[in-house]
Order: C-alpha cells, then sequence, then structure tokens
C-alpha cells in the first residue's frame, strides 16, 4: 500500500502537470490562481510552518475571543448607562450573536471546504474587529444588538476554516494537541479581554469622572474601539499565510478545487436562512413530502416559542432561537440532499451526535459562568473594576490556557492507550467543576472565591480541545470544515445562546449567586450524553476507517 507522503507527492504533482485527480469535485476542474495556489504542505514534509501557523492562529482566536468576551467586564456599565436588564445583557452576549454566529457558521464553513481558508478567516478577521469597534458607537439596545450580530457573523467564517486548516498541517497523533493549543485562544483572549477592558473602563472614568472627555465618550465604548482596530492589521498577516493539501496527513489528498465556490455559498446560504430556505428545497427538488416535513418542523417550532414567550414574556429571545432552530433543520434537510455521505457522517453518526450534545452542555456552563463571574466579583464582592480585570481576567487567560492545553495533551496520551481516552477528559471538565462552583459562589472571603475560580478556570477548560478533535476523526477530510460547522451550531446555540441568557433571567428573578449555582445543572445532562457517545465511539471510528 503506497505510503501517505508518496501519495502526498503524487497529488502534488497531478496538480502541477494539470492532471485528473482520482477524488475529484463534481464539478468542472480548475487550476489553482496565483491568488489560492496550494502549496506543499510542511506538516508532511517536517519544517517549522505548521507550528508557525498554529501560532498565527491562536492569535486570531485570541483577537477572537477578545473582541467577543469583552462585554462582561463592561456589564455593568453598559447596563447602567443604556438602562438594560441581566437578561437583556445574557441576550446581547449570547442570544444576538450566537444565533447569526452559528447560521453564517454553516455556509461559510461549507465555503472554507472549497476555497482558500486563509483569505476566508482573514476576511472574517476584518469583519468582527469592524463590527466591534461600531459597537462603541451604540447608544441603546437595538444598535448594540446590531453590532453584536455584525460581530457574530464575522466570526462565524474563522473557526471552521481554522480547524480544517490545522488539521491539514498536524497528523492525526498530533491533532487534539494542536487543536487544543488552538484552542487556549479562547481562554487568552477572554483573560485580556477582562484585563484590557478593566483598565481602560477604570482609568477613563476617573480622568473624567467631572465630565469633559473627547466627543463625550464613556470608558465602555473606548474599549470596544481599543479592542477592535488593531484585529484589521492582523488580517493582513493572516492573508499570508500558505494553504496546505487537503488530507495529505491522512493518506488522501485531495487537490481538486471547485469551479464556483460562492455560487455553492450561496446555495448553502439559502438553504439556511428563512425564507429562502423553502426556495432552496423547491429548486433541489426536494418533493412534496419533504416541503411539508419542512413546514411541519416550522409550526413545531413556532409553537414552542409561543409557548415560551408567554411564558416568559420574552418573544425576542424565544424567536431568535425559534429561527435558529429551523434554519438548522433546514439545512439538515438540503445537506442530505445535496451531500448524502456528508450528511450521514455528520448527522446520522451517533458518536457524533451525542458527544456533540454532551459537549454543547458543557459550553453552556462555560458561556454561562465565564460571562457571569466577573459581574458576581463586581456586584456581590464589590471589587473595583481594575482589579477584577486583572485578577478575574489574569486567571481566564492562565488557568483557561493551561486546562486546554493540558487536556489535549491528556487526551492525545490516553487515546493512545485506549480509543475513549479523549472522552475521559470531557468527564473530568465535566465533574471537576460541580464542588469548585458551589464552594466559590457561597464564600464569604473574596479572597478564597478568587483563588477557587483559578482550578475552577482550569476544569471547565479540559474538554474544548477534545471536542474539536473528536469531531475530525469521525468525518473524512473533505467535510471537516462543514462538520464543524454543524459541531459549532449545536455547541452555539445550547451553550451561547442558552447559558448567559439563562443565567441573567434566573439573576433578574433570584439573584446572581442562585442564578450562577442553577446554571451548574447543565454538567449532568453532560456526563449522560458523553456516556452515550462513549457507547458508540470505538464503532463509529472503524466503521469510518473501512470506508
Amino acid at each position: 500500500m503506497p505510503r501517505p507522503r508518496d501519495r502526498h507527492d503524487r497529488a502534488l504533482r497531478t496538480l502541477d502537470a494539470a492532471g485528473e485527480a482520482g477524488r475529484a469535485e463534481p464539478h468542472p476542474r480548475r487550476l489553482a490562481a496565483p491568488e489560492d495556489r496550494v502549496v506543499a504542505d510542511a506538516g508532511a514534509r517536517g519544517g517549522r510552518e505548521p507550528s508557525y501557523v498554529l501560532g498565527v492562529l491562536v492569535l486570531v482566536y485570541v483577537f477572537n475571543f477578545v473582541d467577543r468576551q469583552i462585554l462582561s467586564i463592561l456589564n455593568e456599565e453598559i447596563r447602567r448607562d443604556l438602562g438594560l436588564s441581566d437578561g437583556q445583557m445574557g441576550f446581547l452576549y449570547g442570544t444576538a450573536f450566537a444565533i447569526f454566529y452559528a447560521l453564517f457558521g454553516i455556509p461559510l464553513g461549507r465555503l472554507a471546504d472549497l476555497w482558500v481558508r486563509r483569505t476566508l478567516i482573514s476576511l472574517s478577521l476584518a469583519v468582527w474587529s469592524a463590527m466591534t469597534t461600531v459597537s462603541g458607537l451604540a447608544r441603546n439596545f437595538a444598535e448594540l444588538a446590531a453590532a453584536r450580530i455584525g460581530v457574530g457573523i464575522g466570526e462565524a467564517g474563522a473557526s471552521p476554516a481554522a480547524f480544517s486548516l490545522l488539521s491539514d498541517h498536524f497528523p492525526p497523533a498530533r491533532r487534539a494537541t494542536a487543536l487544543a493549543i488552538y484552542s487556549s485562544g479562547i481562554y487568552i483572549g477572554s483573560g485580556l479581554s477582562l484585563m484590557i477592558g478593566g483598565q481602560i473602563v477604570g482609568r477613563w472614568d476617573a480622568a473624567f469622572a467631572a465630565g469633559g472627555a473627547p466627543f463625550g465618550l464613556r470608558g465602555w465604548q473606548v474599549a470596544f474601539f481599543a479592542v477592535g482596530l488593531p484585529g484589521l492589521l492582523l488580517a493582513i498577516w493572516v492573508r499570508t499565510l500558505r494553504e496546505p493539501v487537503r488530507g495529505a496527513l491522512d493518506g488522501v489528498a485531495h487537490v481538486e478545487r471547485h469551479a464556483q465556490p460562492f455560487a455553492e455559498f450561496a446555495r448553502e446560504l439559502r438553504a439556511v436562512i428563512p425564507p429562502f430556505t423553502l426556495l432552496h428545497l423547491h429548486l433541489v427538488g426536494a418533493g412534496a413530502r419533504r416541503i411539508a416535513t419542512n413546514l411541519g418542523a416550522a409550526l413545531a417550532i413556532a409553537a414552542v416559542a409561543f409557548a415560551l414567550t408567554r411564558a416568559t414574556g420574552d418573544w425576542l429571545q424565544w424567536t431568535a432561537l425559534g429561527v435558529g432552530c429551523y434554519a438548522a433543520f433546514s439545512w439538515a434537510q438540503a445537506l442530505r440532499l445535496r451531500d448524502p455521505e456528508s450528511a450521514r457522517l455528520i448527522l446520522d453518526t451517533p458518536s457524533l451526535r451525542w458527544c456533540t450534545l454532551g459537549f454543547s452542555f458543557l459550553a453552556f456552563t462555560g458561556y454561562g459562568l465565564g460571562y457571569w463571574t466577573a459581574p458576581f466579583f463586581l456586584r456581590v464582592h464589590e471589587v473595583p473594576i481594575e482589579r477584577v480585570g486583572l485578577l478575574v481576567g489574569g486567571t481566564a487567560a492562565a488557568a483557561g490556557w493551561i486546562g486546554v492545553t493540558a487536556g489535549g495533551v491528556l487526551a492525545d496520551a490516553w487515546r493512545r492507550r485506549s480509543p475513549l481516552g479523549r472522552l475521559r477528559v470531557a468527564f473530568l471538565g465535566a465533574l471537576l467543576p460541580l464542588p469548585l462552583v458551589p464552594w466559590m459562589l457561597t464564600t464569604e472571603s473574596t479572597a478564597l472565591a478568587l483563588v477557587l475560580n483559578v482550578p475552577l478556570a482550569v476544569a471547565t477548560s479540559l474538554w474544548v480541545g477534545v471536542g474539536a478533535a473528536t469531531v475530525q476523526n469521525l468525518v473524512l477530510p473533505r467535510m471537516r470544515a462543514t462538520a464543524s460547522a454543524a459541531y459549532l451550531l449545536v455547541v452555539t446555540f445550547v451553550g451561547l445562546a442558552m447559558g448567559p441568557y439563562t443565567i441573567g433571567e434566573l439573576s433578574d428573578a433570584f439573584g446572581l449567586r442562585t442564578a450562577m449555582l442553577c446554571g451548574l445543572g447543565a454538567n449532568g445532562a453532560a456526563v449522560l450524553c458523553l456516556l452515550r457517545g462513549a457507547r458508540h465511539l470505538e464503532a463509529d471510528e472503524k466503521a469510518l476507517a473501512a470506508r
């Protein structure tokens, strides 16, 4: 049997000669233009390029989470200046961002499977950085919500493309470690956002306490400007990265290029954006039965959203989430028509379904507690915002980085001993917070609460790289970005759209401390889902290897 290296070399020779490759897309072949020429993968021949690419993408992910998470440290100032409730702040951080992030992640994930991934990441970074800057100009809830939607759309294009790019730079044996290091940008960025935001708000508002601030700007507005604008420069750097051959390190080098990637992106976008979803099903020949099923799902989702609106009085949250769920259902239908093989692997693999749901419940706790921890110390312990930024932000950056990196390294080590090795790390991430969260939230000692936040940040970050690696190893290389987008959709809906919002609503009703304690219940659901996924994982991986 030819070695992966030999296949890789033959794939490159085939590309240079413009010959016919064995695993072609079902579309007319074109040669790569200078703009997006595929180059030899450094990971297949050694060298420093994989580490360099990983370092740049970690920096991108840091900016991603600085711009996403900075709302946490600005929560109290924005809430006071704009007259908002905790539920509204949870909506701004979670749902307004999450729904569009998840929905646009699907067509952008498809584009990443067909187009130049470095260019897509660069453009995405430029968009979300610009919209973060615009957030500083918001004067009311609606304007800030619109800006957060823009940030969500921009960030949607980065991670699916980055997951796919890194998976083609690092072999399977090192993939969880690489993806865990990449995911450490979550915690470095979250920590830096608190530190930067806290320092800017504290110093700006102290300097202009008597008024006279330039253009009448508040500290929280300046903080948005400070973290948004540098991302535009980083976008230029990202564009200089090189593109590896897809699947070369897995022995299935894929060098064919799609003739019309943006037409395919438009079709995928049409498949997820209501009401164009029905038009899409009609155009692809779905038939009356599938269209009727789609309409039935729409009615069922609308009924549930209406019931939840009646129960909570929050039509915006449940309308947004309902639209998101309907769009996701429509996309799944369209995927089964367009690419049955991808649909079977992404939607019907039992271990992938259960593990994705389990990781989503861990994200509910992670996003929920992660967002409200800074307001908890500001409000309950009355710690000054500069100190919260440094202490809570420093903990999030250092302990979170340690947790996600150690989780990836441990997952790869345990994986070599057992097919279930990676999931054992996820179980640790679910169980360790159970005693730590109540202890941190109920102690009256501010110092002890801050100390307990350190191991908690380590524990809640252990699973992140494991989740990404699990998804990558259960699908074929050509569908990795699409699978990543589907995974992020579920994690985002359950974790980001529901976690911060739910805790915010419970805080309005019962107080922040009680609300955060209730949020921990999602970890129990995560354990149950991961146990179900573990039952199928080994068999599903063997079935994939046999394809």
